[in-house]
């Protein structure tokens, strides 16, 4: 399947609900710790609509002011906008200090932004949220701002409104994504206003509160007199819950850029501070008051056929203009935004309720993953949300239901603990997160991880697990060192890779069937799978070299402690190696080794032939010098010495060796011996004929003079001369 293809769902129309449930492995009776609490309204997924009715103006009756109330442990409203009661000064106090200090060091460059995202619709500011889709997205909806990226130099004096597209719209509903469109309307609906809350709260704005709190220059146009300041409050920021409402819904459409929408509503919702409008606690509410409300408005089922209008939308998009991201690209920017996302959620706030509570899962929250995580159930999303959440003890995140602890950034890179085994059923053939899809938190607790289906899973995280991990069907993919956390890892029948410069480490047993396939990669000398247990290898096992990286004549490509008995794989495939590298998979005791083999024979080979120089070395040096010429035993002497120089060489050549022991022969077989004495003693013609030694042993009586004595003479000095030149070129 094609990297494009993979984007593309099979049927388009079939309910995100339907196709999304999987069996879940979690016992029955743990499912009681995700069980929803009801609050002092009801759940607030039934009862958002009462969000805008008059009758319904306190936190008992009132979804919204419930869902806010937190808030009344730091601030009790008065009947004006300027006489409530501080009751927790210390946090109130902080809240606007934040903002003075905030205000008064932006740059340039937090000007202009903050100053576009106050005058532009905000649901047209969230498709910056869209990444690489969102000029695709403004040209197929029409999205258009009057706010243009300069800053007219009036903008001081006059306000400048945004008046949208040539029809007055952020976007054009009748367009061809004009379900996207319509579902972002939808969640900004009437129900959606944040007016209630702040009309009961009447929490004054920064800028009331303390005249060192700086407004933009260009804002100051922009702030309502005194005289309506009773309905100008602070608490919550509708500017940041309308900037959530509208990314939650471009995230349900486009769920591939659900991170990335997150990040610019906060950016949306902060600058709100840096504009000097709103403080951190009203940021704070605002992101809350948008969160719920958005899952309450995709739970309506009146809204079931425009969700998957939506969806399908979504999938046309990112299927007709698929842009892969690298996966590195992806970490780093996870790793970089997590951080930021995760203060803004409390903005530093120091506790003021218990720490550790036990996370609770508002009613319907699920719902805001359901697109992200196709591939889980209900009660598996809920277990994504549960363990992703925050600790209790927040200034105003505290509420029964949870919604205030949700941390949807976390959530969307998938489970943060495994509280129960967790099975995930990825259909390949459904495209999309089904196709492949990567979870980059860090995962521990008991549970243990089961990967079933056709589609591929990515474990980025450093996982501290405990329960082990299964792969049934499919691929399962180690893109950290510690992805596979603790426990067995058992291949049944799928593709277990590893995508790791370093070592991969297994921290038990690793148990392969015949119908299971090991995928390694490799990119350095350090790149191994360690298996701290047992080994059982059968299967397939797959080599890939990547490029550039020069693979050693012998490397371990496994490491174990044990290896089971007659445990090997059945088949092998290199992808990647140069075409002298003869491969071979050798099993030893305390791992798996890639061999070249040429190279390995070739080292064979050369062992032998040392081995061979030494000896006869060895057996040259019993020679004594007394019993040959001086001319004949010098030259002896220094193709010996030649010998010895090669021997003391880092890298050893087999055919300086071959050549030396030719050399060291034929220096031998000229010894001249002198009158009366033999040419080669009696220890040396014992010598081993293993050896192999081209040692002709003169018969009879050495020749002591003649036409053949001057010829020796001859030749002993020509070989002495030969052995200096050899000698110099070593050196």
């Amino acid at each position: 399947m094609s990297k494009r293809t993979k984007c593309i769902i099979v049927a388009l129309t079939i309910s995100i609900t339907s196709q999304s449930i999987i069996t879940v492995s979690a016992a029955t009776s743990d499912n009681k710790s995700i069980e929803p609490q009801k609050a002092i309204y009801g759940y607030f997924v039934d009862e958002y609509k009462k969000n805008t009715d008059p009758n319904s103006n306190k936190p008992e009756t009132n979804p919204s002011l419930g869902l806010l109330s937190g808030f009344l442990k730091l601030w009790e409203p008065g009947d004006s906008w300027d006489n409530g009661t501080k009751l927790n000064e210390d946090i109130l106090d902080v809240n606007i200090q934040k903002s003075i200090e905030i205000t008064s060091h932006l740059t340039e460059g937090e000007k202009i932004k903050t100053y576009l995202f106050d005058r532009r619709h905000q649901s047209y500011s969230s498709i910056e949220g869209l990444g690489e889709y969102a000029s695709v997205f403004k040209d197929k909806t029409n999205a258009e701002t009057s706010i243009s990226d300069v800053i007219p130099e009036d903008a001081t004096e006059l306000k400048y409104n945004d008046k949208g597209n040539s029809n007055g719209n952020w976007a054009d509903e009748d367009s061809e994504l004009g379900s996207i469109v319509s579902l972002v309307n939808e969640l900004r609906g009437s129900y959606s206003t944040s007016n209630p809350s702040k009309n009961y709260f009447a929490y004054m704005r920064p800028f009331r509160w303390s005249d060192e709190v700086t407004v933009l220059d260009t804002l100051k146009p922009v702030l309502k007199p005194v005289e309506e300041a009773q309905s100008d409050g602070g608490f919550p920021s509708g500017h940041t819950n309308a900037a959530y409402l509208a990314s939650y819904a471009l995230a349900y459409a486009v769920p591939e850029k659900y991170k990335d929408l997150l990040i610019n509503a906060s950016d949306i919702g902060n600058s709100r501070i840096l504009a000097g409008m709103h403080s951190s606690l009203d940021v704070i509410g605002g992101r809350v008051l948008g969160t719920a409300l958005a899952a309450a408005i995709l739970n309506d089922t009146d809204n079931t056929e425009l969700k998957e209008k939506a969806y399908s939308e979504g999938r046309e998009l990112t299927s007709e203009y698929f842009i892969e991201e690298p996966l590195e690209e992806k970490i780093e920017n996870y790793k970089m935004n997590k951080d930021i996302y995760l203060e803004r959620l409390t903005y530093g706030f120091e506790k003021v309720g218990t720490s550790g509570n036990e996370m609770v899962v508002p009613k319907g929250a699920e719902v805001l993953l359901e697109t992200r995580f196709p591939y889980l159930d209900e009660l598996q999303r809920r277990y994504v949300l549960k363990t992703t959440g925050i600790d209790s003890g927040y200034p105003v995140l505290d509420d029964t239901e949870g919604w205030g602890r949700l941390n949807l950034y976390e959530a969307s890179n998938g489970y943060g603990s495994f509280e129960t085994d967790v099975t995930v059923n990825m259909d390949a053939s459904l495209g999309g997160f089904n196709y492949e899809d990567m979870w980059l938190n860090d995962i521990d607790g008991d549970g243990q991880l089961k990967k079933k289906g056709t589609g591929s899973l990515i474990l980025a995280g450093d996982n501290t697990y405990n329960g082990g991990t299964i792969l049934e069907d499919g691929s399962l993919i180690a893109y950290s060192s510690t992805a596979f956390g603790n426990g067995k890892v058992k291949n049944n029948g799928g593709t277990l890779s590893e995508k790791v410069e370093d070592d991969v480490i297994i921290n038990d047993d690793f148990i392969q069937d015949s119908d299971g396939t090991l995928d390694l990669n490799l990119e350095s000398n350090s790149d191994c799978l360690v298996i701290k247990g047992k080994a059982s290898l059968n299967g397939n096992l797959k080599v890939n070299i990547e490029d550039g990286y020069e693979v050693n004549d012998k490397i371990k490509i496994i490491e174990y402690t044990e290896l089971e008995d007659n445990s090997q794989f059945d088949n092998i495939e290199f992808l990647g190696l140069s075409n002298d590298y003869n491969p071979k998979i050798v099993y030893e005791k305390d791992g798996v080794y890639l061999v070249n083999t040429n190279v390995v024979k070739d080292n064979e080979k050369l062992n032998v032939n040392i081995e061979e120089l030494k000896a006869l070395i060895k057996k040259v040096e019993l020679l004594k010098e007394d019993n040959y010429t001086a001319e004949s035993y010098k030259a002896l002497e220094a193709t010996k010495n030649d010998a010895k120089l090669i021997l003391s060489m880092d890298n050893i050549n087999i055919e300086e060796v071959l050549e030396a022991i030719t050399n060291l022969n034929n220096a031998i077989n000229n010894l001249v011996g002198r009158s009366g004495n033999p040419v080669i003693p009696d220890t040396y013609s014992n010598s081993n004929s293993n050896n192999n030694l081209n040692v002709n042993k003169p018969s009879g009586l050495p020749k002591t003079g003649g036409t053949n004595t001057g010829i020796s003479i001859i030749l002993g000095v020509l070989t002495t001369i030969g052995g200096s030149l050899i000698y110099k070129k070593k050196k």
